[in-house]
């Protein structure tokens, strides 16, 4: 799945376009290389997020193509919150 779809789908980021910007501006590693909306996904990959000066970071644990709220719960762990 698309980095900046698994990101809307799972509730991470609100809004797909708003993912995408995020993710144009560097600010999102896929298992610490620098990703692109484009950017594939699977399960088991680690997603840093930097948000402000807060750097988030998730676990995937499954990917679905849509998802309610308690399901997109389920599609990702938080490993680490981070301040800088």
């Amino acid at each position: 799945m698309r980095l900046d779809k698994f990101l809307k789908v799972s509730r991470i980021i609100k809004r797909r376009a708003v993912a995408k910007e995020v993710s144009d501006k560097g600010l999102i590693l896929v298992n610490s290389k620098q990703a692109k909306p484009s950017s594939n996904v699977n399960e088991g990959d680690i997603l840093e997020i930097r948000i402000k000066n807060i750097i988030y970071k998730y676990r995937i644990e499954k990917i679905l193509e849509h998802a309610t709220e308690e399901k997109a719960l389920s599609m990702y762990s938080l490993l680490e919150e981070k301040s800088l």
